[in-house]
């Protein structure tokens, strides 16, 4: 068999329920799909059993223990050359295996030796409800540090996430597969896989539907979570933080920054002069909502909807102030108070 595919799933069966359908459809059949119930309180096991005579499907249900623990418990059973890691929040499109298979069998002897982890982009589906196509778009986006991480002119520095990862089973025993971090675990493992001596590539055609988060608030709680990995990244693999890493937090703190100069202009303008601090109350203003604008008409020129240009600038802000107080909150816990990972964050992350 050439392909496992493993999925870890905390209460999401309707989500599973499209995942699988979309692997129904798939033009290669060479593979196995392993499903991790992790703990759920809303299992999936009655969908899993709907696909049981269509697929090669194998249903595991264990304690909660977070997503890498679970890849881990899945690949532990994988029968596969190659181990495919999916997000029980992705749909494939009828293509995907095709073009991963596509994409590995050009790369021949010797270099085909070298190819031993890749992924792919993600993307919005026509479908998706208005809200996640903003949240997509800002998760997307270059004027939000986004992007497909990577791209066609930087595919020997691209690392793999876990909504579409992929790496040969002999490599990911090797490694050890995942760690016990909940968050950024998928980033730890590329730079581990990188810091082993491979480079894994992006195959662009191998793209999913990533339906990530249905609303702002669990889509600020993820990249807040994120912001918080990210020094937890840096602690475990020094020099990796770069300065696209960064952008968030000066973002946010410059926002912030504006709030509170106008914040102070009105409260001058009221006990003091009111035309000396006029400037103060309402130019901080004009840098936000320039920026606004201008992510209002890209999402819906892209998009093809102002409705959903609009929502872009909330999720825009999600995405970026989320990510940076996360980023703040484990800098002064991790490099100002010194705490270590699992003290400073046990709440959140390992509990």
């Amino acid at each position: 068999m050439k392909y496992s595919i493993i999925v870890p799933v905390y209460n999401r069966p309707d989500e599973v329920d499209e995942l699988l359908q979309s692997l129904c459809e798939q033009t290669i059949k060479d593979f196995e799909v392993i499903i991790v119930e992790d703990g759920s309180i809303n299992p999936c096991k009655d969908v899993c059993n709907k696909y049981a005579g269509i697929l090669s499907l194998h249903y595991y249900a264990k304690e909660n223990s977070g997503p890498g623990q679970s890849r881990n418990y899945g690949a532990e059973r994988a029968n596969g050359e190659y181990v495919i890691i999916l997000d029980s929040d992705v749909v494939l499109p009828q293509g995907y295996l095709q073009a991963v298979d596509n994409a590995l069998s050009s790369l021949h002897s010797p270099l085909s030796s070298e190819i031993v982890a890749f992924g792919g982009p993600d993307a919005a589906h026509p479908d998706f409800t208005p809200v996640q196509k903003a949240i997509s778009y800002a998760m997307t986006s270059f004027f939000t540090t986004g992007g497909i991480r990577g791209g066609k002119a930087k595919l020997d520095k691209f690392y793999p996430r876990s909504f579409n990862m992929g790496i040969r089973r002999d490599v990911y025993q090797q490694l050890g597969g995942f760690t016990k971090m909940r968050f950024g675990e998928d980033i730890d493992f590329s730079y581990r896989i990188v810091e082993a001596g491979y480079k894994p590539r992006l195959f662009p055609d191998a793209w999913v539907w990533h339906k990530r988060r249905t609303d702002f608030r669990k889509f600020f709680r993820q990249v807040y979570n994120s912001g918080i990995a990210r020094i937890n990244l840096e602690k475990r693999h020094p020099g990796t933080m770069k300065l696209v890493h960064l952008l968030p937090t000066v973002f946010t703190l410059g926002v912030i920054g504006l709030i509170l100069i106008s914040a102070v202009g009105r409260a001058l303008m009221h006990y003091v002069d009111r035309d000396q601090f006029y400037w103060m109350c309402f130019a901080p203003w004009i840098p936000i909502l320039l920026y606004s604008l201008l992510i209002c008409i890209d999402s819906s020129i892209k998009n093809k909807s102002l409705y959903v240009g609009l929502l872009s600038v909330p999720a825009a802000f999600v995405q970026l102030m989320g990510y940076g107080l996360g980023f703040i909150e484990s800098w002064w816990k991790r490099c100002i108070l010194k705490q270590d990972e699992f003290q400073a964050f046990e709440r959140t992350f390992y509990k």
